[in-house]
């Protein structure tokens, strides 16, 4: 049931409308830590896009899957980690990148000492041993 991304926060009423659920089932999301809404000045519950994304899970996970609150939970809690795990891959990968370009990257310091000049052999060295015929 993908909805409509906007800034705005919804009130229970239109959440518990929009998604066919009980208000107080969304209450009893909150009570077991698996929806966080936030508080007006007034101690209205506020719901974000963020939310409305994890009730989503939470609904897909519940209705279609026939997972209970506690495997709804540990589900989360191990998306959160993974996710969290995904981003120090990233980073982790992004470090080694900019290490390996850092010493692949040609050294202008070096360069000029990777070149040795040749000297010619066959000028200077005496004639093989072979060719001399000496008694």
């Amino acid at each position: 049931m993908p909805k409509a991304k906007s800034k705005a926060a919804y009130m229970i009423s239109a959440v518990a409308e929009q998604y066919a659920i009980h208000p107080q089932t969304l209450r009893l999301y909150e009570r077991e830590g698996l929806l966080k809404p936030s508080r007006s000045e007034g101690n209205t519950r506020l719901f974000t896009d963020e939310d409305l994304e994890r009730l989503e899970v939470i609904l897909h996970l519940t209705r279609d899957l026939g997972v209970n609150l506690a495997g709804v939970e540990i589900i989360l809690n191990m998306r959160q980690k993974m996710g969290e795990m995904q981003f120090q891959i990233q980073e982790f990968i992004a470090t080694l990148n900019r290490e390996l370009a850092a010493r692949t990257a040609p050294r202008p310091e070096l360069e000029r000492n990777f070149l040795i000049p040749v000297v010619n052999a066959r000028a200077s060295a005496p004639a093989p041993a072979a060719n001399r015929r000496s008694r």
